[in-house]
């Protein structure tokens, strides 16, 4: 892979002019042919569905210029995610395909994120991997990729689209297992703190229809408080101590991330362990297995950030003509109480910050701890 370089670095005359023109005109390009499956690598790329299409692109020239577009930073799971994208473009055999990796995270600002896609149009790359910060407003620079050629894979917060690839774990479905487990240790109903991750995002929304759905078939009574935990640990411990403070008590919680900061600020406030949904954090298994016997009884579900080098994995393929299909499903990673292992689904040694069953072995992607926390989560 050769060195990277900055598509924000200062533009020329003709480059401006080339830009502009791009905007205005983008040339047509052949879209992917609508093909029976099943996919090139039919373990690793898992349809959707049974109505999910199955696409093939104009096989395009290695090597490859990819680029990652994220949104939201602020949070561990974010951070892991782009340090796991780089060790990913690292491997000598991913390597040997990138002319360019390039990473640029926007933050919370929807216009921001589609103005480096834009950007990434214009500067001639091939593919683009984006983690959306809303599902719904890229319909215009989804036109402008297909339109150039450019291949668009959308992991984790996904595209209201059939026009780029999706790359995703069951979202709603996480929603529905933690509703289940709330439900399964609380039969008769009870007031439940649901800490929601970044609002306008699909996950967020997917995870939480997916909770009041299953809560709300039951038939029982439910009192749930809303907070925004952003997924980051001390804003999810700082919301917890604010709701604890307000209503004294919760019969159960659920939560899309920052669990750890959740736990630590029922321990800092002396609120009683309860039954938890919860993601994948390390700290907050080890949690999990030390406050068992105390009430603590968790459901850790979720996908660890390695999906960005499924991502990536499926970009490539997909431009090197292999058959892939539009919507990908990944594996859900699942431990319940009281199945948590020492050194199996939680590791004491390794950071509380580290997503555990950050792997996809059918796709041949494991990775380390040292190799992910190496890399750096800067713009590069």
């Amino acid at each position: 892979m050769k060195t990277l370089t900055s598509v924000s670095a200062c533009l020329g005359i003709g480059t401006l002019a080339a830009a502009a023109l791009a905007f205005s005109a983008p040339a047509r390009a052949e879209g992917p042919e609508i093909v029976a499956g099943p996919a090139a690598d039919a373990e690793c790329f898992v349809p959707w569905s049974a109505d999910t299409k199955f696409f093939k692109y104009p096989a395009k020239e290695g090597p490859y210029r990819i680029a990652l577009a994220n949104g939201y930073i602020a949070n561990t799971w974010r951070i892991q995610m782009i340090k796991t994208a780089k060790a990913y473009a690292e491997q000598p055999e991913v390597a040997e395909k990138l002319e360019e990796f390039k990473v640029v995270s926007t933050g919370e600002d929807v216009a921001a994120q589609i103005s480096a896609i834009n950007n990434f149009i214009d500067s001639g790359y091939d593919a683009i991997v984006v983690n959306a910060q809303n599902p719904k407003a890229f319909a215009p620079v989804i036109k402008r990729a297909k339109d150039a050629g450019v291949i668009l894979v959308a992991f984790d917060n996904i595209l209201d689209t059939e026009d780029a690839i999706n790359v995703n774990v069951d979202q709603k479905g996480l929603g529905v297992l933690w509703g289940e487990w709330l439900a399964k240790h609380l039969p008769d109903g009870g007031k439940i703190l649901e800490v929601r991750g970044v609002q306008g995002t699909s996950v967020d929304r997917d995870r939480h229809e997916g909770v009041h759905e299953t809560l709300n078939a039951t038939g029982k009574t439910w009192e749930i408080v809303e907070v925004d935990g952003k997924w980051d640990d001390p804003t999810a411990q700082k919301v917890t101590a604010d709701a604890i403070a307000v209503h004294k008590a919760f019969d159960g919680i659920t939560a899309q991330g920052g669990d750890t900061g959740i736990v630590q600020a029922m321990i800092d406030a002396g609120h009683p362990m309860v039954p938890f949904g919860g993601e994948t954090e390390n700290g907050f298994r080890k949690f999990c297995a030390e406050y068992s016997d105390k009430g603590l009884k968790c459901s850790s579900a979720g996908t660890g950030p390695a999906q960005v080098a499924v991502a990536i994995k499926t970009a490539i393929a997909a431009l090197e003509g292999q058959v892939v299909p539009q919507s990908v499903k990944l594996p859900t990673a699942i431990v319940e109480d009281p199945n948590f292992k020492e050194g199996e689904n939680f590791y004491p040694g390794q950071s509380d910050n580290f997503f555990v069953g950050n792997s996809f072995p059918t796709c041949g992607i494991n990775f380390t701890a040292q190799e992910i926390m190496g890399q750096s989560e800067a713009n590069d």
